[in-house]
């Protein structure tokens, strides 16, 4: 993902990236060949961060003004690099430096350029992976970079998932384990997920006859920077794991991210690296949105212009994002520059392609400019995904967060409040994702404080009478005259991932409860992950119809009738104000009124033909209908 102050996703969850060539992917990589050898190779990651990344020629080095390469002038050809050519691996992607000319990567002994897009695995449905694959192809790009993410999987300490969409953060428990550092606790995550990940790269390693030509170790870990052992400690967890392809962003090969292209931009990287490649592993063609702030655009020309700049004076590049897709469930990650502020739902990233995998202007310029330099006609351009709007769903039943409690799993009865990550459930592993309810009865009013992240709904016992947030720590609870229940209901808006700000990314309520600056003790703490098996404990409950209105936090329940051929559509939820929508139990992400986001995507692929069942989680005030539409609203 790319790196920058503004990355939705934790760094240290992200620790290697793979690059591969389209061999495995039954030819999804574009052939292109150069009149001089010149070939661009593809490449798919599976990671912490799983990173397709291409290999590039570095400028010569002597001034600013000479030091970008002479431009190509050849066109591009890489057809004897493909699965049926490429039968004797022996040499692998390599560097060369002549002292003539730039330095380059090889393959098999051939100049080699890499044009890569990222798409990020578990954002995209899987039944549409491969429309995705083909779309790439059929632009130009030769290359496909994504990311492993850790959390999702190993979701509990020492379980491993690799299945479904996945196939291919108990970590803050210890506040005095240091994240992305040689520090013992952390050191030994890492090498029980790595004896996991690594035997699943070795056998698709480009030398065993996969498409795995480079893998990335870390990333970004240059802004980071607080452990000098750390990134050659990794460097040879996987040396010694059997990973013998070209790793990158180590003392092997650094990388370099941006946004823009300037004269200067490489000159820090030639500094430390004079005779390697250039190598810009994310060119961030877009930005990603977060609540709150404006739906971020980059100029398609712009982007058309850096890249013919890139292939002019033969730079390898990864364009970050070729499709973001979309942050499912609670998974958007956050940011904090000051404050904290949760990405929202969509990773559309203004990228080439749309969150629902459309084409756009930046496809299509990317297109005709790759098409220019290729000596051999591109791929056809794969059919639209189907849209459709469907009739608007009036949810008819629900039930109010108080009378769910009975449906969760056995809470906690705590002296004292417990973060989310620490709550002994998940077989120890704590709760990741989701939110967490502190209850406690109290008999008197007062200054009430208490550190919750990131934002805490604080009711006596059904009525909502403020809100809490880092930035706001105290409420004035009025006089009882009888005892009462308080409830701080804590929501987990996404975790940071860039800086030493991931160090204090526990969520839930952190340290003592007060009023008056009386601790208070005794709390009974449930834990709302909403998986799909409390869904499937709710089918049991009493749902009532629906009143006109209904302030506080309730479950919503209704049918979307989606006919015999369900097809992608975006569900539009203006008349309601903040929650999650549920789609035959899946999580379809966070909705807020506040924007920019109007309308969460929801993929053909994930519903049943006729009836889906449709349930909102809103935390506020009931809305009306939950209408759908062909067009997205970012």
């Amino acid at each position: 993902m790319r790196s920058s102050p503004l990355s939705p996703c934790l760094s240290w969850k992200r620790m290697v990236g793979i690059f591969f060539l389209p061999f495995i992917l039954s030819g999804f990589g574009p052939r292109f060949k150069q009149e001089e050898n010149h070939v661009f190779g593809k490449v798919h990651p599976p990671q912490p961060r799983v990173s397709a990344v291409p290999p590039s020629s570095l400028p010569n080095p002597i001034s600013l003004s000479t030091f970008f390469p002479s431009p190509a002038s050849s066109r591009f050809n890489w057809s004897h690099l493909t699965p049926l050519e490429l039968k004797n691996r022996s040499v692998g992607l390599g560097t060369e430096s002549t002292g003539q000319g730039n330095p380059h990567f090889t393959l098999e002994g051939h100049k080699f350029l890499i044009f890569g897009g990222s798409i990020h695995y578990f954002r995209v449905p899987r039944e549409y992976w491969r429309d995705r694959l083909l779309k790439l192809k059929a632009c130009g790009f030769n290359t496909v970079t994504t990311y492993v993410p850790w959390n999702l999987h190993e979701p509990e300490r020492g379980r491993f998932d690799f299945s479904g969409n996945l196939d291919l953060d108990w970590l803050l428990q210890d506040p005095q384990l240091l994240l992305r550092t040689t520090n013992k606790g952390f050191i030994e995550a890492v090498e029980k997920y790595f004896d996991h990940l690594i035997p699943r790269v070795i056998p698709l390693q480009y030398r065993q006859g996969g498409p795995v030509i480079a893998v990335q170790v870390e990333n970004e870990y240059g802004s980071f920077n607080k452990d000098k052992k750390y990134m050659p400690y990794l460097h040879k967890a996987m040396l010694r794991r059997g990973i013998v392809e070209l790793l990158l962003t180590s003392d092997v090969l650094a990388t370099i991210n941006l946004q823009k292209l300037h004269w200067n931009t490489f000159s820090q990287l030639h500094k430390v690296q004079r005779d390697k490649p250039l190598l810009i592993m994310e060119y961030w063609v877009g930005w990603f949105d977060r609540w709150g702030d404006k739906h971020h655009v980059t100029d398609a020309k712009e982007i058309e212009h850096t890249v013919s700049e890139f292939i002019k004076y033969e730079i390898s590049f990864n364009v970050y994002m070729f499709h973001g897709g979309t942050n499912f469930g609670f998974l958007n990650g956050a940011t904090y520059f000051g404050k904290h502020a949760g990405v929202v739902t969509s990773y559309d990233y203004d990228a080439v392609l749309t969150e629902a995998g459309d084409y756009t202007e930046k496809y299509f310029k990317l297109q005709k400019l790759f098409g220019s330099f290729s000596a051999i006609p591109l791929p056809r351009v794969p059919k639209l995904t189907p849209k459709a709007a469907y009739p608007p769903v009036r949810p008819s039943l629900y039930l109010r967060l108080w009378d769910v409690l009975a449906y969760l799993n056995e809470p906690v009865r705590s002296h004292q409040p417990i973060n989310m990550e620490n709550l002994p459930i998940n077989n120890g592993s704590g709760q990741s994702y989701g939110l967490v309810l502190y209850e406690k009865s109290i008999c008197s009013g007062g200054r009430l404080c208490a550190h919750a992240h990131d934002m805490a709904q604080v009711f006596l016992d059904e009525t909502m009478i403020g809100i809490l947030n880092e930035n706001n720590q105290n409420l004035h609870i009025p006089e009882l005259r009888v005892c009462r229940y308080l409830r701080i209901l804590v929501e987990n808006q996404g975790r940071v991932n860039f800086s030493w700000q991931i160090q204090n990314e526990q969520k839930g309520i952190t340290g003592s409860v007060s009023i008056n600056n009386s601790s208070l003790e005794g709390f009974t703490i449930y834990s709302l992950e909403m998986k799909m098996s409390f869904f499937e404990r709710l089918r049991s409950a009493i749902w009532r119809p629906v009143p006109d209105s209904h302030q506080g936090p309730a479950f919503y329940r209704g049918t979307l009738r989606a006919g015999p051929s369900p097809k992608d559509t975006f569900l539009s939820l203006l008349n309601w104000n903040y929650g999650f929508v549920f789609i035959n139990g899946r999580n379809l992400g966070r909705y807020w009124n506040i924007g920019p986001q109007k309308t969460l995507y929801l993929p053909g692929a994930w519903l049943h033909p006729e009836d889906n069942e449709v349930i909102l989680f809103e935390k506020m005030m009931s809305g009306s209908d939950i209408e759908s539409t062909d067009k997205p609203m970012l």
